[in-house]
Order: structure tokens, then sequence, then C-alpha cells
């Protein structure tokens, strides 16, 4: 054998050795699924935990604003009185769910009947589960500004519970919404008041 040929033939046998030796690197070997790293595996915990958070925190808003839509049927006379403050509620209701949750958008002014439709169909869209419907109104004006001034601040609670484990923009905005809910108490209570 001429040395050119033992060349020939040690670099075939490196190249086989060399093709086994890698996976993925033979013809004979056929690829399965690939297994997720485990920044993947965390990527993936992190992004349904943040879900789930921005569910628990829309869930929360739009039981405000159902309590809102409640107290302006039960009372249409707060309604210069409520109708700002529900406004407020509704835009807090729909930036808490962008960017991960739907949310059905909800009306300006709403009238007793649009009321009862949006405040059913905003409970079914929430989750294939039946919430349950905001608590009866107060007979007594003041009392149902009461009631609602304690739901506000129920709400704002919650929001600034769920701080600790935001994502650092969704935190940015749940402390806002929670001021926001705080100021709303107030203006509900002490501020008809001054």
């Amino acid at each position: 054998m001429t040395t050119t040929g033992r060349r020939a033939l040690l670099t075939a046998g490196i190249a086989a050795a060399a093709a086994t030796a890698l996976p993925g690197c033979t013809a004979a070997e056929e690829p399965g699924p690939r297994k997720p790293g485990a920044a993947e595996v965390e990527a993936e915990r992190v992004a349904r935990a943040e879900a789930a958070l921005r569910l628990r925190s829309v869930t929360a808003s739009r039981s405000l604003l159902e309590r809102y839509d409640a107290a302006l049927a039960a009372h249409p006379a707060l309604a210069p009185r409520l109708t700002p403050l529900r406004r407020s509620v509704a835009a807090h209701v729909k930036a808490l769910g962008e960017g991960g949750t739907t949310v059905r958008p909800a009306t300006a002014a709403p009238s007793p009947t649009a009321t009862a439709t949006a405040s059913a169909g905003a409970s079914a869209s929430a989750s294939a589960r039946p919430a349950p419907s905001p608590a009866p109104v107060a007979a007594d004006p003041r009392t149902a500004l009461n009631e609602l001034a304690a739901a506000e601040r129920t709400t704002s609670d919650t929001h600034t519970a769920a701080l600790v484990t935001a994502p650092p923009e969704y935190a940015r905005l749940l402390a806002s919404v929670a001021a926001a809910g705080a100021a709303h108490a107030y203006l509900l209570t002490e501020g008809a008041r001054a």
C-alpha cells in the first residue's frame, strides 16, 4: 500500500469515527423532539405566573366596575358623582388586561339595561367558571357610597399586594391603579364632606 492510499484510508476512518461520535452528524440517526432547556422552562413558568397575575388584577378591577354599574342602576341621582370614577375604573380594567388578558371594553356612561348586559358579558368572559354577582346595593345613597368606597379600598389593597410578584412594568401600573383606587375611596367618602 502506498503512502497516499494509507492517508486516504486513515482520513476516511477518522471521518467515520468523528461522525459517529458527534450526535446529529450521521444520516442514520433520526432527530427526536428537542427537550426544552432550563431557561425555556423558567421563561414559561414566569409567563404563566404573569398571566395569572394579570387575570387576578383584571378580575378584581372588573368586579369593582360591576359594583359601580350596580350603584348607578340603583341610584341614578348619583350619576354626576360616580360616572367619572366609573370611567376611570373602566380604563383601569382595560390597561390591566393589555398584553395578555382579553378584556371586554366598557361603555362610558351605562344605562340600567346596558349595565345588566355589560356586567353579564364581562362576567362570562372573565373565566369559564361563573363569577359571583356583585353585592346588593344599599337603598340609602350614603350607605351605597360607603360600600363603594370600601370596595375601592379592597381592590386597591389587592393591587398593592400583587406588587411583590409583578414584573417591573406591570408593578408600576398596579401601583398607579392602587393609588387611584385610594383617591376614589377618599372622594366617595371624605371628599363628599369637604
